[in-house]
């Protein structure tokens, strides 16, 4: 049953179909339908979304997609494994740390982590 008021949907513009859905697939385990070449439907186990062809990737300065982890120092060290890029090193924030990185096909996106007690 669907909510109302809740993010139900995201869709994320990108540059290279198959390269996203290798990197997605390989760093966070997203199960992905193929809709033709330039739609991919996704779910990260709790949200659905979806993946649409654009010319340019989405701007740094657009709304960000914050993933959580329980271990940044691992996903800092995937992500450059899968051929993404570190755009800001671990750091911390009132209640947590986080970093941000831009995917392969050029989009930036963040992951963060409560402070253990």
């Amino acid at each position: 049953m669907r909510s109302e008021n809740r993010i139900d949907y995201v869709e994320i513009p990108v540059t290279d179909m198959k390269k996203s859905r290798a990197f997605f697939e390989a760093m966070f385990g997203w199960e992905f339908v193929e809709w033709g070449d330039e739609y991919y439907s996704f779910n990260d186990g709790r949200l659905d979304g979806g993946m649409r062809l654009a010319a340019e990737p989405a701007p740094a300065t657009g709304v960000l997609l914050v993933f959580y982890s329980d271990d940044l120092e691992r996903d800092v060290e995937r992500v450059t494994q899968l051929g993404g890029t570190i755009s800001q090193e671990i750091f911390s924030f009132p209640g947590g740390r986080r970093f941000h990185f831009v995917d392969p096909v050029g989009t930036e996106f963040a992951i963060w982590s409560e402070i253990p007690e």
